[in-house]
């Protein structure tokens, strides 16, 4: 009787308790990965093709552009030797495909010019994250069912290839993502703006950082852990 009073009181308190939302997953998507320079044109060439787009639209396909790499708003420049490999590369490689559209493009600033800002920011995952995708899981599971009918050998062979097929499916995202925005502005005014996110290698932020160097982490007794605004040196 105790025993029943004890358990209708803990299943009243259970009742009582506030519960949170459960958290769940965006539906499953793919996300482009910058690996090479190559990346980077097929960037520039997009960008120069919206870019020409919208001076075709608002009536601006004679107007002058000015190519300005930002390091932290679209008023302020990257310092002299600040840019980034990316910074430097981008900036050479969107004036070129911008001339090829026969867009026309100058060299030094000018108040009647279109400003073309672009800015990259570098984003800092300290989580292990992995991309599934949809019916992997579904394809293990009947593959196991089946192996049960299998001999030892098979089972162990056909147990290799699942591991295969879940390795292949669940590539690593890696913890760096980037964030390249691009906008064109006259007299204070937006009349393009484009951002854009990738995947980089964890090895190769540097290329995307707006220092030359990484930030040094210094792990002392009473903060084991990196704070989540500072980018780790790899």
């Amino acid at each position: 009787m105790r025993f029943t009073s004890l358990f209708i009181i803990l299943v009243l308190a259970a009742a009582g308790c506030t519960r949170i939302p459960q958290p769940a997953s965006y539906a499953y998507s793919e996300q482009q990965k910058m690996q090479a320079v190559h990346h980077w044109d097929v960037l520039a060439w997009d960008v120069a093709n919206q870019i020409n787009n919208q001076l075709v639209h608002t009536d601006h396909i004679d107007t002058a552009l000015f190519v300005k790499p930002t390091c932290s708003t679209d008023t302020f420049p990257c310092p002299p030797g600040k840019t980034t490999t990316f910074n430097e590369s981008f900036h050479d490689l969107l004036k070129t495909r911008l001339y090829q559209f026969g867009i026309p493009t100058r060299h030094d600033p000018d108040t009647k010019a279109i400003t073309v800002n672009y800015k990259v920011q570098v984003v800092y995952h300290r989580a292990r994250r992995t991309a599934i995708q949809p019916g992997t899981f579904t394809a293990l599971t009947s593959a196991i069912i089946v192996l049960r009918a299998m001999s030892d050998k098979l089972q162990a062979l056909g147990a290799a290839a699942a591991v295969d097929i879940y390795n292949s499916t669940s590539p690593m995202a890696g913890h760096y993502e980037v964030i390249i925005t691009t906008s064109m502005v006259r007299n204070n005014k937006y009349l393009f703006r484009s951002s854009d996110v990738y995947y980089i290698n964890d090895k190769d932020f540097w290329h995307y950082q707006n220092s030359a160097h990484g930030s040094e982490i210094k792990i002392v007794a009473s903060d084991p852990l990196p704070s989540p605004t500072t980018e780790p040196k790899l």
